[in-house]
């Protein structure tokens, strides 16, 4: 997961913190106006720039004897381009198994031999089976009627509900008359 993503979260997953942000988005300005402002000692508020500063997205610089701040906008604009993109999104969830759904659901409804117990009634639950029954199946081959019931009959005795589920989801296709069935290609 993105280190980047995580702090730039923590940074803001504080009311005080967002306020502050909003703040430093009108204006620069020192911790002791900030702390006067939110009512907060200036100890607390520094603590809060420290980490919107580790995430990049307040700068300081010196003014006399003060440490003003203020949001680093170009920062801020830069950071959502990169951290919000597709590819970044994308990279936090790479460790998610994405077929855990469809497992749990798989080893709920079948028996130690593989046959299933009973066929979900839940639509969800449905279509996780059937993508488990449809691996039975050769994508693009041509399978007479008879002999997706003799491959479904494997899983349950009711190969009528599970054909036309299969097709329903478009996990399999049929000819017109139901004569020919195959597993359609990725």
């Amino acid at each position: 997961m993105s280190e980047e993503l995580v702090t730039f979260f923590k940074a803001l997953a504080d009311s005080n913190r967002i306020k502050i942000v909003g703040l430093l988005a009108e204006k620069p300005y020192s911790v002791e106006e900030l702390a006067a402002l939110l009512q907060l000692k200036p100890s607390t508020v520094s603590h809060h720039l420290s980490r919107l500063g580790k995430a990049g997205l307040v700068n300081m610089h010196a003014e006399s004897y003060y440490s003003v701040y203020q949001l680093d906008r170009k920062a801020l604009e830069e950071k959502s381009r990169s951290l919000f993109s597709e590819a970044e999104l994308s990279s936090v969830v790479s460790d998610v198994d994405s077929n855990a759904y469809d497992n749990k659901v798989v080893k709920d409804y079948t028996k130690r031999d593989g046959r299933l117990k009973t066929i979900p009634a839940q639509r969800k639950k449905l279509e996780a089976v059937l993508r488990y029954v449809v691996k039975a199946f050769e994508e693009g081959k041509l399978y007479s009627e008879k002999r997706v019931n003799e491959i479904l009959s494997q899983y349950h005795e009711d190969t009528a509900t599970l054909r036309r589920e299969l097709v329903g989801y478009k996990l399999m296709d049929r000819k017109g008359s139901g004569i020919e069935y195959w597993k359609p290609r990725k």
